[in-house]
């Protein structure tokens, strides 16, 4: 079978799609013919060895897919052969089949396509829970998300207006922030070329965010927290420009800000009532009609290229492999 493949640890150009042996439904395993996988950004922090774990060379890239249940091992007991899947792994996506642990499985909501349900777990998940689990958003918050225009700043901007948040995105251009408003956003800033604290601070009449979602990190950490009202949250998500912020303590103490990470696999691990919750509330809102935007497909050739337009930050919404085409 193809799968795409790090030989060694480097950028997306290292890549290489390769022929290796498919894999086998052994005891609490499932083999799924993987139809979609999405392009998340720490695929390029795995593939070059930048993420917080390791995983020795050499190995399949990819960690979020849909696809149908292939053939089951010994001891499965809540997928068939034939079911419609989506899932995540840590390794092993960008290829056509994978075997993944049974627990690592759910069922792909009614009304989702294979694309849409690639693309819905990890981005949507990591919005809600950001959002709701750790930055306790509520109706009418001023909700400020960063990055608003890739995959987990799209699915904030989706998630907080249809829980009644007053979303400003911030993002790279005027282009982009055109998109987060047909989403819902209600203002925009091109932090780029305007200064982020001053027009979050005129958007809200002088308020402030009450919430900060940021999976950006870099240099607009610092002027988003000072833009926070009194008690405000800020949550961190992830350092997609690659630099970790510095956050003057000073500043904290005097606005009274709360600072709170969120990281999905330690969420399962320490509050797995929230996932299940989380994973009730989102189901609820796909069936209103909510679907993820999908702005590129691309066949499993072309996963350098996606990649890179990850780790370029130029993509808008999700982009997603087509292992079928």
């Amino acid at each position: 079978m193809r799968a795409v493949r790090c030989e060694e640890y480097g950028g997306p150009e290292s890549l290489t799609v390769t022929d290796i042996p498919a894999p086998e439904a052994r005891p609490g395993r499932v083999v799924v013919r993987v139809e979609a996988a999405a392009v998340n950004y720490p695929d390029v922090l795995v593939a070059s060895d930048r993420y917080q774990i390791s995983v020795p060379t050499p190995f399949t890239v990819g960690s979020e897919f849909a696809g149908t249940a292939l053939s089951v091992g010994e001891g499965v007991r809540s997928v068939a052969p034939g079911d419609a899947v989506m899932g995540v792994a840590f390794t092993g996506a960008f290829a056509e089949r994978i075997a993944v642990p049974e627990a690592s499985l759910s069922p792909i909501p009614p009304g989702l396509s294979m694309i849409d349900a690639a693309a819905f777990g990890v981005t949507y998940r990591t919005a809600y829970h950001s959002l709701v689990t750790i930055g306790e958003m509520r109706p009418g918050d001023w909700v400020v998300v960063l990055g608003a225009a890739g995959g987990v700043g799209t699915a904030c901007v989706d998630i907080a207006t249809r829980l009644g948040g007053r979303v400003i995105a911030a993002a790279s251009s005027r282009e982009r922030i055109e998109l987060c408003r047909r989403l819902g956003a209600v203002a925009g800033i091109a932090y780029e070329d305007e200064d982020l604290k001053d027009r979050i601070k005129a958007i809200t009449a002088g308020r402030g965010a009450d919430l900060v979602i940021d999976p950006v990190g870099g240099a607009y950490a610092e002027p988003a927290i000072r833009a926070t009202s009194w008690g405000g949250r800020y949550v961190c998500v992830g350092f997609a420009t690659g630099e970790i912020p510095r956050i003057p303590m000073n500043l904290v103490l005097l606005k009274g800000a709360i600072l709170r990470g969120f990281e999905i696999r330690t969420l399962a691990e320490h509050r797995p009532e929230a996932v299940t919750e989380g994973t009730a509330a989102i189901a609820g809102l796909v069936a209103t009609g909510m679907r993820p935007h999908v702005s590129q497909v691309f066949a499993l050739e072309d996963a350098p290229r996606a990649l890179t337009l990850i780790r370029d930050r130029e993509a808008r919404g999700k982009i997603v492999l087509d292992p079928t085409m």
